[in-house]
């Protein structure tokens, strides 16, 4: 799989992927259209997966991200994964299927550890849990707006937009969810920290507005 992956390598791509971010260390230039493509040819399997991972290819450790089983993924595999990120693509990524894996036990985790992408990693898979998990409580997401007030200080580009997706995230949900987000956010916006204040500012903007008061109500 992985020699495929190489017959499709694009020294043009992968420029490109470095104006926008995103680690070129190892990467090959493939499009994740492209890859989520390989990804439905290859199915799931996790032990090839945990194989792919250990590649060091970034492409391989997305398709790795895609092919994964998330009810065989383990709390002790996703730790493992997450000392590997160094690439914001990858966590988001590995976020999502974090949370379809039910490893919402490792976000205080995950927010605790001054590495900048497994900080990130916590409140991309807090935004994520915000949209696609529509059964869980109101509760369990209103328990999160602590740890966003806690760690919304954090001046790291790639951890204090990640925050601001989960507060925001969290107040577009529904009704019980937007009033206590959009209160944070009002809070956020009178902090002396800079960044802070941008994240409470920039998400009051969007939660105050009537187009998704509307959709909400």
């Amino acid at each position: 799989m992985i020699t495929h992956l190489e017959t499709l390598r694009s020294e043009e791509n992968v420029a490109s992927m470095a104006r926008f971010g995103i680690a070129t260390g190892g990467a090959l230039g493939i499009s994740n259209p492209d890859i989520r493509a390989v990804a439905r040819l290859a199915k799931k399997d996790h032990l090839r997966a945990m194989q792919l991972w250990r590649s060091d290819i970034r492409e391989a450790r997305l398709l790795a991200l895609y092919t994964a089983e998330p009810k065989r993924l383990t709390t002790e595999e996703a730790r493992h994964w997450a000392d590997d990120f160094n690439s914001w693509e990858i966590v988001d990524c590995a976020a999502d299927l974090f949370v379809e894996a039910g490893l919402d036990e490792l976000i205080s985790n995950f927010a605790a550890d001054e590495r900048e992408f497994i900080r990130r990693t916590a409140f991309a898979m807090i935004a994520g849990a915000a949209v696609h998990l529509k059964k869980e409580p109101d509760a369990t997401f209103l328990a999160w707006l602590p740890l966003i007030e806690a760690y919304a200080g954090d001046p790291r580009n790639v951890v204090c937009k990640a925050v601001n997706w989960a507060l925001r995230s969290i107040g577009k949900r529904n009704l019980a969810c937007h009033a206590p987000a959009l209160a944070l956010a009002k809070i956020l916006a009178e902090s002396p920290d800079k960044t802070a204040r941008w994240i409470g500012k920039d998400a009051a903007r969007e939660l105050a507005g009537e187009k998704l008061l509307a959709r909400l109500r």
